[in-house]
């Protein structure tokens, strides 16, 4: 029995995964433009701020590199939606590029799970000095932080196998063969 090919047959996937994308993307890039605005406006004001903080040193480390990460943000936004529109119109760069960028995205959490932690610490920490808390509630309170770490760390690991899968069935013989 001779193997039919359908070249060219639209997956509802590809299609659903594109405009789920272009949607995140454009809307992020928007987000990042707001905030590139903001942080140029802004940054004489952060510079003074970060010496009455009660942690200048990261404060200032995230006051100094913001304009780049805002950057990149709005850099790997415009490439999401020009990819996802790529991939909307079958175009065989865009599903490559987008895969590669999903990629980019799942190395950056898995990296910024430090962050999130260091952050979140650095808040507990900074609360815990300022603020008089009475010793029953510290309980209470440590049981609330180490659920938000938990949760963070799963929603993180959740997100990155999501996009793990979508980049397997992306990369998968029948969605390939669409791009064709």
């Amino acid at each position: 029995m001779p193997q039919t090919y359908n070249v060219g047959a639209r997956s509802l996937f590809v299609t659903a995964t594109a405009w789920v994308f272009i949607i995140l993307a454009a809307l992020t890039s928007a987000s990042a433009l707001v905030q590139n605005a903001a942080v140029a406006s802004l940054m004489p004001g952060l510079q003074v701020a970060t010496d009455r903080t009660p942690l200048p040193l990261l404060t200032g480390l995230l006051v100094g590199y913001l304009p780049w990460v805002v950057g990149t943000g709005l850099v790997m936004s415009l490439a999401t939606l020009a990819s996802a529109i790529g991939l909307l119109m079958r175009l065989d760069w865009a599903r490559r590029t987008f895969i590669a960028l999903l990629v980019v995205a799942i190395c950056a959490n898995l990296l910024g799970l430090w962050l999130q932690q260091e952050l979140l610490q650095s808040v507990v920490s900074s609360t815990l000095s300022s603020a008089p808390i009475p010793q029953q509630a510290l309980g209470v309170f440590g049981g609330f932080v180490t659920a938000a770490r938990v949760m963070a760390v799963l929603m993180t690991l959740v997100g990155c196998a999501l996009l793990g899968w979508i980049i397997r069935r992306l990369m998968s013989a029948g969605v390939r063969q669409e791009f064709a």
